[in-house]
């Protein structure tokens, strides 16, 4: 029986999600440039980035102002309710920038620290991915009604489709090449996307067989780990750990054990 409180924060990031995801679609400027930059100059933050991030905080706080909030771009409040929403306002910067289709407007609710309900909105491609904790994985799309999303049978390593994704830290994303340089050969293919959260909800749909990536912050897996965990997957950092800025390894069961294992052999958390 889904908890009524986990509902109505899904449906609250359902909202949050559909509206930023209208508003970075049908409002980007035809001369979109950059606003700011993070980690390098490579890593940047447009005003839509910031816009989308400020209706969805806005939105949610009207509705729940005793929550707490952890944004990309710079929201940050404690709260009192016990409730956090974590937010990506546009996952995958770049692509945006660029005018391509992949990238998507990620929130997560948590509650005592456990995540219980995801949003992931990719409003060029027309599909939105949801969760909540127990009550498996769904998709809306060009398809009629909700599909239940389910991981692809797991093949073996050298026949598995996993995608990645590069830090914008030139010593970093050096180092993710040799580590991708030396995995190729031992799957069927990489794939690098350039949205997180929409290759975690890739693999929650089947699409992919694992995905891994070094730098992750939460905002950026936090709906698309809860997304993919319902839809069957298994995710972790390094053996024995959580997801982690150090690393994110999420695939389906029977490729996620020697895949992460052989990320721990290359060294994929660490220069």
């Amino acid at each position: 029986m889904t908890d009524p409180l986990h509902a109505e924060l899904l449906e609250t990031a359902r909202e949050a999600a559909r509206r930023a995801g209208e508003l970075l679609r049908d409002g980007r400027p035809a001369d979109l440039a950059v606003a700011a930059t993070k980690s390098s100059p490579i890593d940047v933050v447009t005003e839509m980035d910031i816009a989308a991030e400020k209706l969805i905080t806005t939105l949610i706080a009207d509705r729940r102002p005793d929550d707490g909030f952890l944004g990309e771009e710079g929201a940050s409040v404690e709260g009192t309710s016990g409730v956090r929403w974590v937010i990506d306002p546009l996952d995958g910067t770049v692509n945006y920038l660029y005018g391509l289709p992949t990238w998507s407007v990620s929130i997560a609710a948590e509650q005592d620290g456990e995540t219980v309900a995801g949003v992931v909105a990719a409003p060029m491609r027309g599909e939105t991915y949801h969760a909540i904790r127990g009550g498996g994985a769904w998709a809306t799309g060009s398809w009629k009604g909700e599909r239940r999303l389910t991981c692809r049978p797991a093949p073996p390593l050298d026949q598995a489709l996993v995608s990645t994704g590069f830090n914008y830290v030139a010593e970093v994303r050096t180092h993710q090449a040799e580590v991708a340089r030396q995995l190729i050969p031992r799957l069927r293919d990489i794939r690098r996307g350039g949205s997180a959260a929409i290759d975690l909800c890739d693999l929650a749909a089947g699409r992919l067989d694992g995905y891994y990536e070094r730098g992750l912050h939460p905002w950026d897996r936090a709906a698309g780990d809860l997304i993919a965990r319902e839809a069957g997957a298994l995710t972790g950092g390094r053996p024995g750990e959580r997801p982690t800025d150090d690393l994110t390894v999420a695939a389906t069961p029977g490729v996620f054990e020697p895949l992460q294992r052989l990320l721990e052999e290359l060294g994929a958390w660490h220069d």
